[in-house]
């Protein structure tokens, strides 16, 4: 009989005042630590890592072990094979992109910030394999670039293909984890290809943007390039890629030096990514075949190949992945003329290579011209006899300057090479060059930094904000029967077109203009229909659909498909500014409950 009394008790004292509210306190600290569902990612970001290691890996013995060390061997000893040679692999390289890919100048690193920003983080597989073959064709045959570029992209790609799998397979993920994967299978790929797990991490986070980091992908981007990095370890070793011997002494004197370069490499860097920037618009353009494009590409990169060979006897040449010219530099005499005839042509021989659309980046052509850069400055201008520093500040400088990464630049020298005693000079020319350059980058697909209500935007659906009203347009009808449809109280810049149930795309009211008014009766609406329409799912972020309206710039609205292709709704920039309003305001929207 005293048990009841006991409960009863122990009830009393459960439901105190002060109990109570220390437990709704405890409830509301337990659901903040564990909102966004990070747990998840110990699981999928190894497998992410595993897959991704396993092809750099392969990717490693097909180019830097099985094609490129006969191959340079062949130019070193017969140059009069460089320009053939580099000829027929880009045209290879360009028939793989032109027949088997929907866009040749899609790929690489450049592919994974469009998907980033513009694609909800989706990546086509379809192309996946000939795109690497390309990349090994470019790559393998000399063109002036390395393996960064298809590791970052395999990586990522693999990520957008893990999530879609896993959604099939009924694995609770939100769209917005599908970014993350392709992130963090972007880190594993620069992970593992350069054996530098902390740099694959630090480029993957600040690639998309050139003064912020992609932060909500950490965790899962550093568990998969440690992972990534272990995988290709188990069969490659795990010793750093460049030999690289650093005494870690410098004097105050050398910072000032390493200011100094640093400034100067931003500068050289300006016109070089400049030029590079306008040469690819101009190739990307032009109005002939890409294979035209790449074997023409092929010819003038290994003029530069040849011209350097023929001012310069030795092993070095600036072409390839160029992996074995660190140490040829680093541990042999070489004339500051040489030096900076080297720096300068492996830029020229990179535009050439990467401009006309080869498949790869250039990561390590802009880490060898500032490891060239430095070396001569240090000889020639300090008189240093500790080298080894002035060229590690070179190559952090140039990639901070070029790709605007200058955390990755700093941690990739320290990693990549074994030079951690040169950090402090180091991250001060890499620091004064990313300061020096401006905005000017390599890549023209990088974005300025994110607001704060932007960030706000992740945790709210499209479907909370979109209309679902929808005037839409039949294809079938005509100009005058839409044109007084259209001035009704929805009153939108464009609307959505449907033909037999399904989206046909988007008419702007703008197209009315374009048909004088006695044509309306015989002008169908779907003749005018713009067939590249912006489309989003329901369940995505609106800091997506923010991303996705904004590099479409000449769309009004996007729309709102289902897995099943129906349309559910409209989104416009005037519903995600109210949604960003009533954020504010703290009514009309709240984030979603995490899963």
């Amino acid at each position: 009989m005293q048990v009841p009394e006991k409960r009863s008790r122990s009830s009393y004292l459960w439901d105190r005042p002060l109990i109570h509210r220390y437990r709704s306190l405890v409830r509301a600290d337990m659901r903040a630590t564990y909102s966004r569902d990070i747990h998840k990612w110990i699981v999928w970001a190894p497998i992410l890592g595993v897959i991704t290691g396993l092809l750099i890996t392969l990717l490693v013995k097909i180019i830097l072990v099985w094609i490129w060390p006969p191959i340079l061997a062949l130019y070193l000893a017969h140059p009069i094979w460089i320009i053939p040679g580099l000829a027929l692999s880009f045209l290879i390289a360009g028939l793989l992109m032109q027949y088997l890919t929907p866009d040749p100048n899609d790929h690489s690193t450049e592919e994974i910030i469009r998907a980033f920003f513009e694609r909800q983080s989706r990546i086509a597989m379809k192309p996946f394999i000939p795109k690497l073959a390309a990349a090994v064709a470019t790559v393998g045959g000399g063109g002036s670039a390395a393996l960064e570029g298809p590791s970052i992209y395999g990586g990522g790609a693999l990520g957008s293909w893990l999530w879609a799998r896993l959604r099939k397979m009924g694995v609770k993920l939100e769209p917005r984890d599908r970014r993350i994967l392709l992130i963090s299978g972007a880190a594993a790929g620069m992970s593992a290809v350069f054996r530098a797990p902390f740099t694959g991490v630090i480029f993957a986070l600040e690639m998309p943007y050139k003064d912020d980091l992609a932060h909500e992908a950490l965790m899962p981007a550093l568990i998969a390039s440690v992972v990534a990095f272990a995988t290709l370890a188990a069969f490659t070793g795990a010793q750093p890629l460049f030999n690289f011997i650093s005494s870690g002494t410098y004097t105050r004197r050398d910072l000032l030096w390493a200011a100094l370069l640093g400034a100067l490499c931003g500068l050289v860097s300006v016109p070089f990514t400049i030029s590079f920037r306008r040469f690819r618009e101009f190739m990307v353009h032009w109005n002939v075949p890409h294979w035209l494009k790449m074997l023409l590409g092929g010819i003038a990169t290994g003029v530069c190949g040849v011209a350097f060979l023929a001012m310069f006897h030795g092993n070095l040449v600036p072409l390839g992945p160029n992996y074995e010219a660190v140490s040829i530099i680093l541990q042999h005499a070489h004339s500051s003329l040489e030096l900076v005839a080297f720096g300068f042509l492996k830029l020229a021989a990179t535009l050439f290579s990467l401009g006309c659309g080869g498949v790869s980046a250039m990561f390590v052509p802009l880490f060898l011209s500032g490891g060239s850069f430095g070396t001569a400055f240090g000889q020639s201008v300090v008189h240093s006899n500790a080298l080894n520093l002035f060229a590690a500040v070179g190559m952090a400088s140039f990639i901070a300057a070029g790709y605007k990464t200058p955390l990755t630049a700093v941690v990739f020298v320290a990693e990549a090479t074994g030079g951690h005693g040169y950090i402090v000079p180091v991250l001060i020319g890499a620091a004064v060059a990313y300061a020096v350059s401006g905005q000017a980058s390599a890549s023209g697909d990088q974005r300025l930094h994110e607001g704060v209500t932007v960030e706000e935007l992740t945790g709210i659906r499209v479907q909370d904000a979109m209309q679902h009203d929808i005037a839409a347009a039949d294809a079938d009808w005509t100009l005058r029967r839409w044109a007084e449809a259209a001035t009704g109280d929805t009153n939108h810049a464009a609307y959505p077109v449907l033909e037999q149930g399904r989206v046909l795309g988007t008419i702007a009211v703008a197209a009315l203009t374009r048909v004088p008014p006695e044509q309306w009766d015989h002008v169908r609406v779907g003749e005018l229909t713009d067939r590249a329409w912006a489309s989003i799912a329901p369940d995505a972020s609106l800091q997506d659909a923010l991303h996705l309206l904004v590099a479409m710039r000449h769309q009004h609205l996007a729309l709102v498909v289902d897995e099943a292709g129906h349309l559910n709704g409209i989104l416009t920039q005037t519903d995600i500014l109210a949604a960003m309003n009533a954020v504010h305001h703290g009514s009309g929207y709240r984030a979603a409950e995490p899963h």
